[in-house]
């Protein structure tokens, strides 16, 4: 797969950003903590993976670096227009960010740049597992809000057309062993507790922080069942997660390459939105990128 820069611009209706999704407002701020992570997250990615261009030999690999970095740029500035929407709403959705990106700060001081890879890897496995859930299972979406689900299947989309780049850049820098075994499963370990620790809190000072938001004990009770019930977007993970440790794991073991024949249909889907949403200056024609 070659990523491929797309200049994608959905339309967000500012007076549905704390209720999108079908499932109603605790599901929609599952979804929408997610998205306060992508900011800092993917400039994380992006460096990490950049640290390591000019040692690769093979040019293959050197343009799917340009798309994979390409790609993150456009989910970042996508992203950060979307956490505006949840300040402007009155979420603490800067303040979490901020707390993301010290993190994130303090990882590039102490870790050395095969450790912050390492992670970036095991990160890019959880958005191309999220992802391949959405794609396969039309429940994650439903009939929710247009512009926001659109945003979410073609952030989805790419994270699929790009899941392996980094874990490609990794198996050509770091040297095959034990040791390469063993850093990989190790943060994959530490991510997955750090990760959803904090998926948990800033989910909760969403859902605390949203005075629409009634019920909000008793709502918690549809995001578990979402999660773990129907569809169960992390109970299906599992078989994928543990497949992260297999010594011989490659990201396009799950072969959903198919999925990436809707990018197109989807983005003349986009463009029809923000035409009918009276958004059609925003940006020019995206058709060709495709």
């Amino acid at each position: 797969m070659m990523p491929v820069r797309r200049d994608v611009h959905p339309h967000l209706p500012p007076e549905r950003i704390c209720d999108w999704h079908e499932r109603g407002r605790h599901v929609t701020h599952f979804i929408n903590a997610l998205s306060i992570f992508f900011p800092a997250g993917e400039r994380f990615f992006m460096d990490s993976v950049r640290h390591y261009r000019d040692q690769l030999t093979d040019p293959a690999l050197k343009r799917a670096v340009a798309g994979f970095i390409g790609q993150e740029a456009m989910h970042t500035r996508e992203h950060i227009l979307y956490n505006r929407l949840l300040d402007d709403a009155g979420l603490p959705a800067s303040q979490l960010d901020n707390a993301v990106a010290r993190l994130l700060n303090v990882l590039r001081k102490i870790l050395p740049p095969s450790w912050q890879l390492a992670h970036t890897i095991a990160l890019e496995h959880y958005t191309a597992m999220l992802a391949g859930g959405m794609l396969s299972d039309p429940r994650h979406m439903g009939r929710s809000a247009p512009g926001y689900r659109q945003v979410w299947t073609w952030h989805a989309l790419e994270e699929t057309e790009h899941k392996a780049v980094a874990y490609d850049v990794w198996n050509a820098v770091m040297k095959p062993g034990p040791y390469r075994y063993l850093l990989r499963t190790f943060t994959m370990l530490t991510t997955t507790v750090t990760f959803w620790a904090l998926v948990f809190v800033f989910h909760v000072r969403l859902v605390t922080a949203d005075k629409s938001c009634r019920h909000k004990l008793l709502g918690f009770g549809k995001v578990v069942n979402f999660l773990w019930g129907s569809p169960g977007v992390l109970r299906k993970m599992i078989p994928e997660w543990f497949d992260y440790f297999r010594p011989g794991f490659h990201p396009w073991d799950a072969d959903n390459r198919a999925e990436l024949g809707r990018i197109v249909p989807l983005i003349e889907e986009i463009e029809q939105t923000a035409i009918r949403a009276g958004a059609s200056t925003r940006a020019p024609s995206i058709r060709s990128a495709a």
